[in-house]
């Protein structure tokens, strides 16, 4: 048979935490440039601002005209990002420039005062310009003196660029921990799986008994289906051996009778003693292929346990067939039925529970005392396919040893009919229910189950 192959769990534990670090790694990314941006462009604007409020402090009013004395502290703070180029300009209440260059892009209309950031070009390169109005009030000189200053955005790019570069090198430092923290997370919870491989691999094939090991209770279900499958195999293995053993330890004696009184019955000359040996022979026969049934039957009833789907029966139709099949038998004509009017379900085989009953109330028929009563009666929580007889049933010391297998007390049955009456209740989370009637006179023999839906 071809193995199925999947993923192992290591595999797909990497795979999913692979899975999370990469997406994870795309979210950082994505908010560590946008970060990055923002805290870069926040730095720079600063250092614009305070160049531009340097340059707006420095004007002073000369002879009834502005005049502009370019301070060193801008210059500095602006060689703070030494890649960059840089751009200023300063504008008189005309419009007209004072100092700097006439390429400066003019700053956006807007209400209110405060400085004013803005993008534009700086030659072949973006920029970011700030613009700031000074008002003068004088009396030989009187309007608003605009100072704008720009650089490029290369510094702002790298810092941005370092921020994110930040982040991802401590997303890979933890994504790293996070896999090895996985990887050891995983192997230690696949150890105890490995336990069980290496307990069932020592096992002997013909040890069937439950494993019982330490397990998490994530794999505690698992271990649980195994015992179970175990179990049903040790019950099928059991009753396989308990078939061989039967079949060796009961068919013997039997068939060595018949064969030596065959022999006898070929050699005899005399009529009437080969007809008494004839009538013998035919005799044993019978009982043989009577126990040669039941043990077939038991073999099947235990086969069934495990195997056969259960489903809601009504045990009045089981006792109806029940009741067909013995109408025919010697005394069946003597069995009455007992049925109430509404139905009692149990959730069970209907085969096999009808086999448990046509066991009880043949044993009813070979041992007790017509009439025979074939009936079914619901008892609070639990439903009774019971078979009475009118005598007075067993001694207490044969009644001890009912429903055992080759019982003393039943030599030409072999007691096989209560033994499987008695596997199949406990099989249906019942039980095997052997003596006086109640308040009915006579022996009752019942399956005493648990009624579905009580």
């Amino acid at each position: 048979m071809a193995e199925t192959r999947s993923w192992s769990l290591k595999s797909r534990v990497a795979l999913a935490v692979g899975a999370v670090l990469l997406l994870g790694g795309i979210v950082v990314l994505w908010v560590a440039l946008a970060y990055g941006g923002q805290a870069a462009r926040e730095a720079y604007d600063r250092l614009l601002l305070g160049a531009a409020r340097d340059i707006a402090a420095a004007i002073t009013i000369r002879d009834g005209a502005a005049v502009v004395d370019m301070p060193a502290s801008a210059f500095q703070m602006l060689a703070l990002a030494p890649e960059d180029r840089i751009r200023y300009r300063v504008t008189g209440p005309d419009g007209a420039t004072l100092t700097g260059s006439d390429a400066a892009p003019t700053p956006p209309r807007r209400d209110g005062a405060g400085p004013v950031f803005y993008d534009g070009a700086l030659g072949a390169e973006p920029g970011r310009y700030v613009a700031l109005t000074r008002r003068f009030a004088e009396r030989s000189f009187s309007g608003p003196v605009q100072v704008v200053v720009g650089q490029t955005l290369r510094a702002r790019h790298a810092l941005a660029r370092d921020i994110a570069g930040g982040a991802l090198a401590v997303l890979a430092a933890a994504g790293i921990a996070i896999g090895l923290f996985a990887w050891l997370a995983t192997r230690s919870a696949l150890r105890p799986l490995h336990r069980l491989g290496r307990a069932l691999a020592r096992r002997d094939p013909t040890d069937l008994t439950p494993i019982t090991l330490p397990m998490p209770a994530e794999i505690a279900p698992v271990l649980g289906a195994l015992n179970g499958f175990m179990g049903r195999l040790d019950r099928q293995a059991s009753a396989s051996r308990n078939l061989i053993g039967d079949a060796a330890h009961q068919l013997r004696t039997p068939v060595a009778a018949i064969r030596a009184q065959a022999q006898d019955a070929q050699e005899e000359e005399d009529p009437a003693r080969r007809a008494r040996l004839l009538g013998r022979i035919h005799e044993r026969s019978v009982g043989l292929s009577r126990l040669l049934d039941r043990m077939l039957d038991r073999a099947m009833i235990i086969h069934r346990t495990d195997t056969a789907p259960r489903a809601a029966v009504d045990l009045r139709d089981v006792a109806l067939e029940i009741y067909e099949a013995l109408e025919d038998m010697p005394g069946g004509a003597a069995i009455r039925l007992d049925l109430p009017p509404a139905p009692v379900v149990v959730r069970g085989d209907a085969l096999s529970l009808v086999e448990a009953g046509k066991n009880l109330a043949a044993n009813a028929l070979a041992h007790g005392a017509p009439p025979i009563r074939l009936g079914i009666a619901a008892e609070g929580g639990a439903a009774r396919l019971f078979a009475r007889d009118s005598g007075p049933g067993p001694s207490a010391a044969i009644l001890d040893g009912m429903g055992a297998r080759f019982a003393a007390h039943a030599p030409g049955g072999a007691g096989l009919g209560l033994a499987i009456a008695r596997e199949v209740a406990q099989s249906h989370g019942g039980a095997l229910r052997l003596g006086p009637g109640g308040a009915a006179d006579g022996f009752e023999a019942a399956l005493v189950l648990p009624r579905l839906g009580a």
